[in-house]
């Protein structure tokens, strides 16, 4: 009974339950017929002006619900493709050109739209089914459209050719474009009468060409604007040929290519190479020869070089040309072409490098003949001939100069080259390199007195020990000079040289008695110290009497001239002395010179060398400031001192070796083995003693340390003192002869001293070579 009870409630619940279920649906459906039906919330979508899902957007239904979306060419807020309507997502448009670099293809232009995009073709492209705009999808691309099928759209005088998207006009041959129209072309010949420079214009089937006028010449190249060629730097062939017969052949080859091109409307080709190893070969033969020292040589040497460059350029095939030889080092730029060249060429030889501008090197634009042509070349040792000519300089007081680089040779096709509107820049390394010397950019300048040096128009723009840039307005032949300035004087070194001058004097003066009047040690060798003292000595007085007495120019030149001569002859006596050891150790022992011979080695050299130095140069003589060798006349002492020197050692130098093999004998003569030694450390000091005081003197013209300056002072006031140390106090003969006159002297009742009258009795035994060597041991 309970069992029925159950089933009859459940039975009742589920009817109740069906009944609910038949009366109420779900979110988004609605009940029909007692069915859930979807329910389409988009329908009512049009009801509202914005719509559920806002501007620009579309409302999707979906079963149960709906969702939204952006329309084509916008984009939601949140960057989801779907969003609800129930948040703040909106739609704005986005820049779909941005977005895709190539959403229109080649040849087309992508413009942004709202919504969506336009693709447009380029100028020069058109669709290819002709609408104005289409969009990625629509299969349709952009063509060039070629422009020269146009009726005359270059014009007569041109032809047409299409490229992608543009087309150009060429002008035929003997037309040119009319400045400021883009598409007419002129006849050349009507644009200017400047377009074929000095000479006429002809149009002609291949286009224009131009005949020059006399004196004129375009190179054998008829298109080319005709410029002055100046063939009278071939004509003076006499001279050159005198002053280097070596250069004959290539002036008279030059002569006749240039006189062909200014009178045949048809010259022939030259070969602009092998004149160019014509012209390096001719230079290595004259710069081998040695050193020119004519300044008249060197202008005719750098104007033949300089003219041979800038005739042969225009020849030059190749754009850069470079050659080397032994004495010679080129770069060489040749660029052709109608456009006028810009820009700037850097050119590097050895030693020396140029920067210029391309413009400079043409020249004005209206001038250009179609070419541009510039050379660098440097020299190997021009700068020994060309050394010396510093007449052009403008010189402060007791300043001399001297070339420390590399000549160089800079020549280009324009021929107007005195003032240039933009300088050359030239950069040259230094032959010496010292932090004390000051140097002067100059050029070679052949109108100064047969040429010179010349700072016109050049500066220093930096400068190092190792290198000196320098700025050029003009074109020619350069080089660096560096300044050399002599010591100048102080209290203190003039204070030495009258102190330490004067002792030495008294000292000379005593030697002098010495070696003249003591009979007893009179010998070859003491002939020789006497005719040395008596050099120093009177050279000695000379330079405090004169050597500041300036103000007589012919005064001061003897003076000068006498310093010269009676130094050297010093020098000489002490070269004989050296001479004469040799030939007592060496070649046989007591050989002596004769008389005559050593006063013609001893005085007859140094008067010589006196002679052709003032031949020379007898403005050397003297300076502003003493009365002295001046800087360019210098080694006109210091290279003969250098001379004897090193033939002294040479002597010395075997003698020792020979005196050592005399000792290693078995039976040595030590007695006269001894003496010579002692006379050859004595002579060996003695060439140190002055040898070293004028190795300090070669180095007072540069700018020398002041310590250096004193040294030199002390050694040359004191040479007369320490002579008379070494050839009389330290000699125990003279010491001797020196006693017995103290006693004779202190004790006047004795008999006279008779050293000074006659040989003294133990000297008469002595031995023959005693007498000829006059000394004893140290």
């Amino acid at each position: 009974m309970v069992g029925r009870w159950n089933l009859l409630i459940l039975a009742l619940n589920l009817s109740i339950v069906i009944v609910l279920s038949e009366t109420e649906c779900p979110d988004g459906f609605n009940l029909s017929r007692r069915k859930c039906v979807d329910i389409d919330e988009c329908e009512f979508d049009e009801d509202n002006s914005e719509g559920l899902c806002g501007n620009d957007a579309v409302c999707h239904n979906t079963f149960g619900s709906f969702h939204c979306s952006c329309e084509d060419g916008y984009r939601s807020t949140s960057g989801a493709a779907n969003f609800s309507a129930a948040t703040s997502v909106k739609c704005e448009d986005f820049n779909e050109c941005l977005e895709d670099g190539g959403l229109c293809g080649p040849n087309a232009s992508c413009f942004n739209t709202i919504p969506q995009y336009s693709c447009i073709c380029e100028a020069g492209f058109k669709s290819t089914t002709g609408v104005e705009s289409f969009r990625n999808g629509d299969n349709i691309t952009c063509r060039d459209m070629d422009e020269c099928q146009e009726e005359n759209v270059c014009g007569q005088n041109a032809t047409c050719i299409n490229t992608q998207g543009s087309f150009n006009c060429v002008c035929n041959a003997g037309f040119k474009l009319k400045s400021g129209h883009q598409e007419q072309c002129e006849d050349i010949c009507m644009i200017g009468t400047t377009i074929c420079g000095y000479g006429t214009c002809y149009h002609g089937a291949s286009g224009h060409y131009c005949t020059c006028h006399a004196g004129f010449t375009n190179y054998g190249h008829k298109g080319s604007r005709c410029t002055e060629l100046n063939c009278d730097v071939f004509n003076d062939k006499i001279s050159l040929t005198e002053e280097f017969h070596v250069a004959r052949d290539l002036v008279k080859q030059l002569k006749e290519s240039c006189l062909e091109l200014t009178v045949s409307e048809n010259p022939k080709e030259l070969d602009g190479e092998e004149i160019l190893k014509q012209l390096l070969s001719v230079i290595d033969n004259l710069l081998s020869g040695g050193a020119f020292k004519d300044n008249k040589k060197v202008s005719i040497f750098l104007t033949m070089v300089e003219e041979t460059l800038r005739f042969i350029g225009p020849f030059i095939k190749a754009p850069w040309t470079a050659i080397t030889s032994t004495h010679a080092d080129l770069k060489l730029l040749v660029k052709k072409g109608d456009d006028f060249p810009q820009g700037t060429k850097t050119f590097s030889t050895k030693g020396a490098h140029l920067n210029i501008s391309l413009k400079t090197a043409a020249g004005e634009p209206s001038y250009y003949p179609g070419f541009t042509t510039v050379s660098h070349l440097s020299y190997a040792n021009l700068e020994d001939s060309a050394d010396g000519f510093f007449s052009g300089m403008k010189r402060q007081e007791e300043q001399s100069y001297k070339i420390n680089s590399k000549v160089v040779t800079v020549t280009v096709s324009n021929r107007n080259t005195s003032h240039l509107k933009e300088p050359v820049i030239l950069t040259f390394d230094h032959l010496k390199q010292s932090n004390e010397l000051s140097h002067t950019c100059v050029f070679w300048d052949s109108s100064k007195e047969g040429g010179s040096w010349s700072a016109r128009g050049c500066s220093v723009l930096t400068s190092n020990p190792n290198y000196t840039v320098c700025s050029c307005n003009h074109l020619s032949s350069f080089a660096v000079l560096m300044a050399l300035h002599e010591i100048e004087d102080t209290f203190e070194l003039q204070l030495i040289t009258w102190v330490g001058l004067s002792l030495s004097l008294i000292c000379l003066f005593i030697c002098i008695l010495t070696f003249s009047l003591i009979r007893s040690i009179k010998s070859p060798r003491t002939t020789i110290h006497l005719h040395l003292c008596i050099s120093l000595f009177i050279a000695n007085i000379i330079f405090l009497a004169g050597i500041s007495r300036t103000e007589n120019r012919v005064g001061c030149a003897v003076v000068a001239g006498l310093l010269h001569f009676f130094f050297l002859a010093a020098f000489c006596w002490m070269c004989l002395e050296g001479i004469q050891l040799f030939r007592m150790v060496v070649l046989v022992f007591n050989t002596s010179f004769k008389t005559l011979y050593m006063m013609a080695g001893g005085y007859g050299v140094p008067a010589v060398i006196v002679a052709v130095s003032a031949l020379a140069n007898a403005k050397g003589y003297g300076t502003k400031r003493h009365c002295w060798l001046n800087l360019e006349l210098i080694w006109s002492f210091f290279g003969p001192v250098c001379v004897i020197i090193v033939v002294n050692i040479f002597f010395f130098l075997i003698t020792v070796w020979k005196l050592a093999q005399k000792f290693s004998s078995l039976n040595p003569d030590l007695d006269n083995l001894q003496k010579i030694k002692v006379f050859i450390i004595t002579a060996v000091a003695q060439l140190t003693l002055l040898g070293t005081m004028w190795i300090f003197g070669c180095f007072q013209f540069e700018g020398a340390p002041i310590v250096i300056s004193y040294l030199f002072t002390i050694f040359s006031s004191s040479q007369g003192f320490l002579l008379f140390v070494m050839h009389c106090l330290l000699s125990k003969q003279v010491r001797e002869e020196y006693g017995k006159i103290l006693s004779i002297c202190c004790a006047p009742g004795k008999k006279s001293y008779s050293g000074l009258n006659s040989s003294h009795t133990s000297k008469a035994r002595a031995s023959k070579s005693t007498q000829d060597t006059g000394e004893s041991r140290i």
